[in-house]
């Protein structure tokens, strides 16, 4: 039975070969459309094709500055940590790209079931629509915290150890896209997005304009709180923060901030919020969590952000799905 499996499973790997040995013969523009189409039929993702989407997204993040700025209209939202079917749902509720346009805060991998289709996904439209979607770094695309979280499991699993060394430096420096990715983001001068939380170093966005890329996120100081820290109603100022890096601050932190940065909302991820987006300092600053039903143990649902034309912001829910019962 052993060899008969092996037999099977052997055929089936040189299938995929011969597949992937075709596609990439393909143009970029028709590769790049069969791989989405492929991800969304829940068909496997081969290293050669995830090689050509690394090298190609790459360029696109080289093109970019580390502070995006973009004009409305345009969807926020937060973290996604792996669940590709709920990112497929998303879509679906809020509109493709280009159709719709939109800013993800970070957390593509990690925790969920499918951090490789997630993250391949994200990179596939962000080189076919690089106008219509921004991708901002989250905390865990770091190769210090996915290599504990899930995405270096779900890597060794499909692939190889190589598969994960793909996305980090210094192992494959032609393709470490987190390194590249942009760290925070404006939205017509007036919504400051970041996937963590402002920081007492950041007295200009010029700071964040002139960080030069790639780079790897330290210990402390701005990038550091831009992707780590978070806001606490318990707080006065500044605090250290309980997670051991970067810091907690209070809703009097974040009006000095908005009114000396003539912001007027600071739009960010990072923590799991029931109803998929909670205000905090009135309406100064949201938390937005794009996952919903996080880790199978919240019954959270998933928030979005639509920001009009006029930089009118609805917030809206996705429900999780129904949880399957199992037959007895």
């Amino acid at each position: 039975m052993d060899s008969e499996r092996s037999g099977i499973n052997s055929e089936r790997s040189s299938i995929d070969n011969e597949a992937a040995s075709s596609r990439q013969l393909l143009p970029d523009n028709q590769f790049f459309e069969c791989m989405i189409q492929e991800l969304l039929q829940n068909k496997p993702i081969l290293a050669p094709d995830v090689e050509r989407i690394l090298r190609n997204a790459l360029e696109v993040f080289k093109s970019e500055s580390s502070l995006i700025e973009v004009q409305p209209p345009l969807i926020i939202c937060g973290d996604i940590h792996g669940q590709f079917q709920d990112l497929v749902r998303l879509f679906n509720h809020g509109g493709w790209v280009p159709a719709s346009r939109y800013l993800f805060l970070g957390d593509y991998v990690d925790r969920g079931p499918n951090s490789v289709e997630t993250i391949c996904m994200m990179l596939l439209l962000k080189i076919r629509h690089p106008k219509d979607l921004y991708l901002l770094r989250g905390n865990h695309e770091t190769a210090r915290i996915n290599r504990t979280y899930g995405f270096y499991d779900d890597c060794v699993a499909m692939y190889s150890t190589d598969m994960w060394h793909l996305f980090q430096p210094p192992f494959s420096p032609n393709f470490s896209v987190f390194d590249y990715m942009p760290v925070a983001a404006l939205v017509n001068n007036k919504i400051f997005c970041m996937h963590g939380g402002i920081s007492p170093e950041l007295e200009s966005f010029d700071q964040i304009r002139e960080i030069e890329r790639p780079l790897q996120i330290p210990d402390d100081g701005l990038l550091c709180d831009l992707l780590w820290a978070d806001p606490d109603i318990n707080a006065v100022g500044w605090m250290r923060s309980n997670r051991g890096v970067s810091y907690k601050f209070g809703p009097d932190v974040v009006e000095e901030f908005c009114q000396r940065m003539e912001v007027d909302l600071i739009a960010r991820a990072h923590q799991v919020v029931e109803n998929g987006w909670e205000f905090f300092a009135d309406t100064k600053l949201v938390t937005i969590f794009s996952a919903p039903n996080y880790c199978n143990q919240f019954d959270n649902s998933a928030g979005l952000m639509f920001v009009g034309q006029n930089m009118s912001c609805t917030l809206k829910q996705l429900k999780p799905r129904k949880k399957k019962v199992a037959e007895e």
